[in-house]
């Protein structure tokens, strides 16, 4: 571009563009006019920029309220206990690096262990074992719900005492038709009875080492919740299913006529219903099995057995060369099984004469699980070094809460 052009491009821009002084212009009106603009943009920059600093706080905040909310209560748990941001900072920073004073010093500890211990409303071992802070509970109830078949679909109830009771209705209160001026005696009144979920203790005990605990980067809550769900699952579900009740929750399975619990509900034992053929299931077994039902607890029923047997149904076929099971194409949806939901519990025992391997009903009102708040941490890092034991431990509880309500399938012909 040649000087002559770039200077008529120049003399086509307007003045607030090029700034360009005209011939008769002031210079001092100018700076006062140019200064007087900057002000202005200042002045509606800076306020600006404020109003970006509280939307920053308000942000902040909902951020906290979003990540509070992800961890919250999962299925039928409750939890409204207050989130204690100090504490969980505290309980971290004692999870992660300890407290080499407090060792030494024990109870007259002034380090972590003393402001965990000042924190807290339920106190601590005195071992140095500490209740989890609330959020960190939140996170390894979740967990346990994504990974616990009996969870997902039996009755879950949180409580602060050691033992869940219920009372359970031994008979009907009695009535009757009446004319309008005759006699009303007195009806038969229903007796009650209590059902009483002791919770035995379970516990889990990861190891770390104490490089990956100092990472900063490292969320030792997310490991720890993930860790130790894993393991209470799988002892759990094995004492949901056929636990004897000694230390442990008592399995819907030992609910059975000679079973280990099957004197301890008033309201009897579970009933069995057999497949009809001696080794075998058969269509018209699981047919007359879902009808056996009562109808109120139909609606809300699902099919409980192990993979082997899943497998062994699948080939199942009625009278008109049907398959009766219905594979699920659908993430997060479950197969069906005569129209009613299966869920998969490995813990159930497999197809063979004499065995039960699958159970049906609402196991919501039937099978209720007693979570006592609360997991308690201890910290060793002397044990196993160079890593760090993250002893946990929660009490736990469970049984059979409405023998009428799950039902029991037995590889038998008659």
């Amino acid at each position: 571009m040649s000087a002559h052009s770039t200077h008529r491009a120049f003399n086509a821009l307007p003045r607030s563009v090029s700034m360009r002084p005209q011939g008769n212009a002031n210079p001092q009106a100018m700076w006062a006019e140019l200064k007087g603009a900057f002000d202005d943009f200042k002045a509606r920059n800076d306020e600006k920029l404020a109003g970006k600093a509280d939307w920053d706080k308000v942000q902040a905040s909902l951020d906290q309220l979003s990540a509070l909310s992800a961890s919250g209560p999962v299925g039928s748990v409750a939890d409204d206990r207050p989130f204690d941001p100090e504490y969980s900072r505290t309980f971290a920073g004692w999870m992660r690096r300890g407290s080499n004073e407090d060792a030494v010093k024990g109870a007259n500890a002034t380090g972590q262990r003393a402001q965990i211990q000042a924190a807290m409303s339920a106190g601590s071992n005195a071992d140095g074992g500490y209740m989890a802070p609330t959020e960190w509970d939140r996170k390894v109830i979740k967990a346990l719900a994504a990974v616990s078949p009996m969870r997902r679909i039996c009755d879950v109830v949180p409580t602060s005492v050691r033992a869940f009771s219920t009372l359970w209705n031994t008979g009907a209160w009695g009535s009757g038709w009446v004319g309008e001026t005759a006699n009303r005696p007195q009806t038969t009144s229903a007796t009650l009875a209590p059902v009483i979920f002791e919770s035995g203790e379970i516990y889990a005990m990861p190891a770390i080492t104490q490089q990956l605990l100092d990472d900063a980067d490292f969320q030792v809550e997310e490991w720890l919740s993930n860790d130790v769900a894993s393991t209470f699952t799988k002892q759990e579900d094995i004492a949901f299913v056929a636990g004897d009740g000694v230390n442990k929750p008592r399995g819907f399975l030992t609910y059975v006529p000679g079973g280990v619990s099957a004197t301890t509900h008033p309201g009897g034992t579970l009933a069995i219903d057999v497949s009809g053929a001696a080794g075998a299931l058969t269509p018209d077994g699981l047919i007359k099995f879902v009808y056996s039902l009562a109808a109120p607890y139909r609606p809300n029923a699902t099919w409980v057995m192990n993979s082997t047997t899943a497998a062994a149904v699948a080939l199942l076929k009625d009278g008109q060369g049907n398959y009766l099971w219905r594979p699920s194409y659908a993430v997060g949806l479950p197969p069906t099984l005569l129209g009613f939901p299966v869920e998969m519990d490995e813990n159930m025992p497999g197809i063979a004469p004499g065995s039960t391997p699958i159970a049906f009903g609402d196991f919501r009102q039937g099978y209720v699980i007693n979570d006592r708040f609360g997991t308690r941490y201890l910290r060793d890092p002397y044990t196993a070094k160079p890593y760090v034991l993250i002893y946990a431990t929660k009490r736990v509880g469970g049984g059979v809460r409405d023998p009428n309500a799950i039902r029991l399938h037995k590889i038998a012909a008659s």
